[in-house]
């Protein structure tokens, strides 16, 4: 599955390993920019490898490069705000 800016993913890798968060832009073939956002779930926005992402299916419809208190509207507007709060068990 392609990710793009609204693509609701897990992370598999790092700190934040198990976490939901969403894809803000992509960056090149290898690198996309994720927020949680912070407020909601602890994931901060960042640069990550989508080798440490597996897409959900889920999307919300963000313009590229969209600031966390967007996003944040987004995700309550759809009902996945409370989705994006619980840990995945890899």
């Amino acid at each position: 599955m392609a990710l793009k800016a609204g693509s609701i993913c897990v992370k598999t890798a790092g700190r934040e390993a198990g976490k939901k968060c969403v894809v803000v832009d992509i960056l090149d073939k290898n690198f996309v920019l994720i927020t949680g956002p912070p407020i909601l779930n602890g994931v901060k926005r960042r640069r990550a490898n989508i080798k440490h992402l597996e897409a959900t299916g889920e999307y919300v419809d963000i313009p590229r490069g969209a600031s966390d208190e967007l996003i944040l509207k987004k995700l309550e507007e759809t009902g996945l705000a409370e989705k994006l709060k619980e840990k995945v068990k890899i």
